[in-house]
């Protein structure tokens, strides 16, 4: 029953809410979400009135529960002059109301405001707020472009998002509900001792005085440092989680231990941080213990000496004394408090900087789904270069008509790959267009455009999910018919059938480990391969896509490769030229320009670049400039 009823508060937010809802034609456009605030500020507010109604409980249930507290510590002084005033066979009928009161209070009343205290804060708060806030970063992250997470570590990111959701929620919790709370105590405390003598209302405003003063001038040191140490655990998080990602290079090249002088270097700047931060705290809590003694002992002298000159009741002393120790208890675990505040504004700080990045490659406002029917493609004039001002491709003009087979051929650096992102739109051109059956690929979705083309590159890294999901990945409505097909037709299907995770995972339902690290280089292009036969784009682009073949696997799957070809355009990108000998025509590239093109026997025929390309070959594939004059040395 129980259950039941929290099940219900649980479902008061929803975690995954989010701005805006889908177009009214039904396309999501990336880059169309409503941007997050880049003012730290802002950004807490902007979440928090997505949870006013919670939130607000949560404030009016923070205040009454420091009523509550004041309540009950003048309630004992009450007892005591009730005590003072009555025989023990009086005392129910002198004083039921009273005796009542506080049996309500202590048994029925605090317990009902820590049940709704506790309902807000874990059941509506907790687990859908937080994750709102995490959920909403998380997408503003993915919208932004590929080079954003070039430049950044994975790990780093997810931590951020991570972090920013438990920073911001404890931050507004703690706010509403405890610091509130501790406010609203102070006010009241304040309000009883003034009522019993107003010498103690003095002593207390001069160490709410001082208090405040802590906090504006001693705190801001801490959240500074807070705030240091939060980019120090971001950086500590990259690097531990980049040194684990790439395990197999640095247990290859990494004899000298490099990487942990690498990874130590991260951790002398958090311990370095977290020391400042630590010396400011051990510095603010020993000036609130001298603070808090002088409360203590001047409460403590004015009550003692009020009841000796007669001025104030026995139940007055004990009221004072009882609410200036629960003061001092609470002010010592208010400013551990405060300083946690600070510590999550500085994280919540340190994570905006990230989060709330403006994408730089988005959708157009009146985005249109692609429609490739016929998958010719023409770069029109195309320059890029990096934002370098300098290089990589200029004013370069090609037509590929649908269904041609073309062959891009280059020396590394020549911009074949650069080519091959522009058309996937990874980048956003400098000058010129591409288009794809006449529409321009910068006015159309970016999901209906990656849609249309399948893509195998020589670096294959697949997800850690298992080997169906990763298939499925870009046509995920498919059956396991069509993914089991996809897989024989890759030759894919016997490694598949024989693989077992730790878990007891097997076949189709085995998970590959972190970029697919538990299969070898070769099998992960095969599952690549197997990919990109289930999505059966109309484009395809094969970016070294059997460079991790063996020549006998790389046979065995080049007539599915060819029948995978056929009535779809392709772009392919290979070193092993006899790999793409067989395009219908091939493209020579160098220096971001074309300088050659035709079919292998017509430029072969030339006796330019290509041909030469051709000449230094060894076991098929290209050599560099160097390599050729250091060989053309030896003989």
């Amino acid at each position: 029953m129980m259950d039941r009823l929290l099940q219900r508060f649980e479902r008061i937010l929803d975690p995954f809410e989010d701005e805006p809802r889908p177009q009214a034609d039904g396309v999501y456009r990336t880059g169309h979400l409503r941007p997050l605030p880049d003012d730290t500020n802002a950004f807490i507010w902007h979440f928090a009135n997505q949870a006013k109604g919670p939130l607000i409980g949560l404030l009016i249930v923070g205040g009454l529960t420091g009523g509550v507290e004041a309540l009950l510590f003048t309630g004992v002084g009450w007892l005591v002059d009730a005590l003072g005033t009555s025989t023990p066979q009086t005392l129910l009928a002198d004083h039921f109301w009273l005796l009542a009161g506080l049996l309500f209070l202590t048994l029925i009343g605090r317990a009902a405001l820590l049940f709704v205290s506790s309902v807000l804060e874990e059941q509506v708060i907790s687990p859908s707020f937080y994750n709102r806030i995490r959920w909403q970063s998380y997408r503003r992250l993915m919208e932004q472009a590929y080079t954003f997470f070039q430049n950044d570590f994975g790990g780093r990111l997810g931590q951020k998002v991570q972090q920013v959701g438990a920073a911001t929620g404890d931050f507004v919790v703690t706010i509403l509900q405890t610091f509130w709370g501790f406010v609203t105590f102070i006010i009241l405390t304040t309000t009883i001792l003034g009522s019993i003598d107003a010498r103690m209302a003095i002593v207390l405003a001069i160490w709410v005085a001082g208090y405040v003063w802590i906090v504006r001038n001693l705190l801001p040191k801490i959240r500074k440092f807070g705030r240091a140490s939060a980019d120090a655990r971001s950086i500590v998080s990259g690097r531990v989680v980049d040194s684990f990602t790439n395990i197999l290079s640095v247990k290859l090249f990494d004899s000298a231990r490099r990487e942990d002088a690498f990874v130590k270097d991260g951790f002398v700047y958090l311990v370095d941080m977290t020391r400042r931060s630590t010396r400011a705290i051990t510095e603010v809590r020993t000036i609130v213990a001298l603070l808090n003694g002088f409360m203590m002992a001047g409460v403590g002298v004015i009550a003692t000496l009020g009841w000796r000159d007669g001025a104030v009741t026995a139940g007055g002393v004990a009221t004072a004394l009882g609410l200036v120790l629960r003061l001092n208890q609470m002010s010592g675990w208010m400013m551990f408090n405060i300083n946690g505040l600070v510590r999550n504004y500085g994280t919540i700080q340190d994570a905006v900087a990230t989060i709330t990045r403006i994408p730089t490659l988005v959708d157009a406002a009146d985005a249109t789904p692609l429609v490739a029917r016929e998958g010719q493609i023409r770069f029109d004039a195309v320059t890029f270069h990096y934002g370098k001002g300098g290089g990589v491709i200029s004013n370069l003009d090609i037509d590929i008509k649908s269904g041609e087979k073309v062959g891009l051929v280059g020396r590394s650096g020549a911009g074949k790959t650069t080519l091959v992102n522009l058309l996937l739109r990874l980048y956003d051109l400098e000058g010129g267009r591409i288009t794809i059956d006449g529409q321009d690929i910068s006015a159309v979705t970016q999901d209906s455009l990656r849609a249309a083309i399948g893509v195998v590159t020589q670096d294959t890294s697949l997800l850690h999910r298992s080997i169906r999901d990763n298939i499925a990945y870009g046509r995920p409505d498919a059956d396991d018919a069509a993914i089991a097909l996809a897989a024989r037709r890759a030759s894919a299907d016997g490694f598949i059938a024989g693989l077992r995770d730790p878990k007891g995972r097997s076949g189709f339902d085995a998970h590959v480990g972190e970029r697919g690290i538990k299969l070898s280089g070769g099998q992960r292009q095969r599952i690549a391969i197997a990919r990109v036969l289930l999505k059966d784009a109309p484009i395809l682009v094969l970016d070294e896509a059997t460079s991790a073949l063996d020549s006998e696997v790389e046979a065995a799957i080049q007539d599915n490769f060819t029948r995978m070809m056929e009535g779809k355009t392709v772009i392919a990108i290979a070193h092993r030229l006899s790999t793409i000998a067989a395009m219908d025509r091939l493209l020579v590239m160098d220096k971001g320009a074309i300088v050659e093109d035709g079919s292998h026997e017509q430029l072969l025929a030339q006796g330019g670049l290509y041909a030469s390309l051709w000449r230094r070959q060894s076991g098929g594939f290209l050599f560099s400039d160097a390599d050729d004059e250091e060989k053309s040395a030896a003989e």
